[in-house]
C-alpha cells in the first residue's frame, strides 16, 4: 500500500511540476506561441495522463480492499468465527443473532459465485428482455440448491 501512495504522490508532485513549467513557459514567451511552450504543453498533457492512470490503478487498489475486507467479514459472519475473534465465548452469537446455524465456507463461496455470475450476466445484457431470467433457470446456477452441508452443521 505505501508502494501505491508513493506512485500517486510522485505522479501528483510532476503533474505539478508540469503545469507550473507551462505558467512559466507562457510567462517567459509573452503569451506568444513558441516550441518552449508547446514542449511545456505537451510535458503537462503525458504528466496529466500519468496522474490520471496512477489515480485509476489507486482507486483498483482500495476496490480490491473493500472487496477483500467486506468477502473475509462475510465469510466469518456466516461460519460463526466471528464470536472466536472478538474474544466472544465460541460460535453461538453469530447464529443466535440471525436465528440461523452458520454455514460453511464452502458453501458460502459457492453462493457467492454464484449471486456474481448473475451479476455479470446481468450486466452484459443477458435476461435484461424477460426481467426474470434469473428465476426462470434455477438450475443454471452453479450451484446445487439441494446441497445438505449446511444441515450438517
Amino acid at each position: 500500500m505505501d508502494d501505491m501512495v508513493d506512485t500517486l504522490d510522485n505522479a501528483y508532485q510532476e503533474f505539478v511540476g508540469a503545469a507550473a513549467n507551462v505558467l512559466e513557459a507562457k510567462e517567459s514567451s509573452v503569451a506568444q506561441k513558441t516550441l518552449s511552450t508547446d514542449a511545456a504543453l505537451e510535458n503537462f498533457k503525458q504528466r496529466w495522463e500519468l496522474f490520471r492512470v496512477a489515480c485509476d490503478q489507486a482507486e483498483e487498489f482500495v476496490e480490491s480492499v473493500k472487496q477483500r475486507i467486506g468477502s473475509e467479514c462475510l465469510v466469518d459472519e456466516a461460519t460463526g468465527s466471528v464470536a472466536g475473534k472478538s474474544g466472544g465465548s465460541g460460535n453461538t452469537s453469530a447464529a443466535a443473532a440471525t436465528g440461523l446455524p452458520p454455514i460453511s465456507a464452502v458453501r458460502l463461496e459457492q453462493m457467492s459465485k454464484a449471486v456474481r455470475w448473475l451479476v455479470i450476466e446481468l450486466q452484459h445484457g443477458s435476461g435484461s428482455s424477460s426481467g426474470s431470467a434469473a428465476h426462470s433457470h434455477p438450475s443454471a446456477a452453479p450451484f446445487d440448491a439441494r446441497f445438505t452441508e449446511d444441515s450438517a452443521q
